[in-house]
């Protein structure tokens, strides 16, 4: 995978966390889980990983960072 593929990924990941702190607050963990295991149930691993990583981020970062973090970039 290239480097650019790999940010791409990245800041996608980072966009979906912060849609779905926005859309659903402190719920947003319970969303990301649901979309993994539906990426699961479809077999598309690759979702699934993406769905990971944002449970990841939304796991490592308060809430409220990651509102301000994507918004600033």
């Amino acid at each position: 995978m290239s480097k650019m593929r790999v940010d791409e990924d990245e800041r996608r990941a980072r966009q979906e966390a912060h849609w779905l702190v926005r859309e659903f607050g402190a719920e947003a963990p319970l969303y990301a889980a649901m979309k993994a295991e539906k990426a699961i149930e479809q077999k598309d691993f690759g979702r699934c990983a993406r769905w990971k990583r944002v449970l990841e981020i939304l796991a490592d970062k308060p809430l409220a960072d990651i509102s301000r973090g994507v918004a600033a970039k």
